[in-house]
């Protein structure tokens, strides 16, 4: 099925602790994409998706809601997404994407955590191309034709489409995301999420005791209230 999707399905770190925490990430994504491509979710496609995700977390439309206000008021202070790459102890390439209003406390907490555990935070570009980012879509199987459509959306770039647990997964490059999207809602294919990840282009085996040191490093900066996702390089 792909180094995709072995990575995904080998890998145990846990990315949201909470029900509370996911909402909170989804309200910065959406302001954030409605800052900077516009409030409406017709025109902005990636704001058609966050919404999607949103409503498939079972977000209260009030969120929603405040989320875009948020977005069109002058006068809130944006948030701005920032990519911060490090190692962790023996090795682990640790990529984290963050949504921030103040930089020098996100720098300074990655730092801490970084630290603390043996790791260090490094510069712009230092592991960044360990990975391949991808964009991926969960749909509703019924009615499909899988086959089919796996066949219609190679010509989108698609890397993959699967099955896990009776939903049909399709991954493909980030840049192709608007396309695959468009494809689907103009098939009126059900899409249940969607989301971008960072798939390493190798991954490192520890044993269980070096493993731990790693995931606890990761855990602590998941719990960051300016985190919104974690990868690495770790199997």
């Amino acid at each position: 099925m792909g180094r995709a999707f072995e990575f995904r399905k080998s890998r145990k770190i846990k990315r949201w602790s909470s029900m509370a925490k996911t909402f909170t990430k989804i309200v910065k994504e959406i302001t954030i994409c409605a800052k900077e491509g516009g409030v409406d979710p017709k025109i902005n496609s990636k704001l058609r998706a966050l919404i999607q995700n949103a409503k498939s977390a079972n977000m209260p439309k009030e969120n929603i809601k405040r989320a875009l206000k948020k977005a069109n008021d002058s006068n809130t202070i944006g948030y701005k997404k920032l990519l911060f790459e490090g190692y962790a102890p023996h090795g682990i390439a640790i990529l984290i994407e963050t949504a921030t209003d103040n930089n020098n406390r996100t720098v300074a907490n990655l730092r801490s955590y970084f630290n603390k555990y043996g790791g260090s935070l490094g510069v712009s570009g230092s592991v960044e191309f360990m990975f391949e980012h991808k964009c991926n879509f969960k749909l509703n199987p019924n009615g499909l034709d899988l086959e089919k459509l796996e066949l219609e959306l190679i010509d989108y770039g698609i890397d993959e489409l699967f099955i896990v647990d009776e939903e049909v997964y399709i991954y493909a490059p980030f840049d192709n995301f608007g396309s695959i999207q468009k494809k689907l809602e103009n098939k009126s294919v059900n899409i249940l999420s969607s989301e971008f990840e960072r798939i390493p282009i190798n991954t490192i085996e520890l044993n269980e005791l070096n493993k731990e040191k790693v995931n606890k490093l990761i855990n602590l900066i998941e719990e960051d209230s300016d985190v919104l996702n974690v990868f690495s390089n770790l199997l």
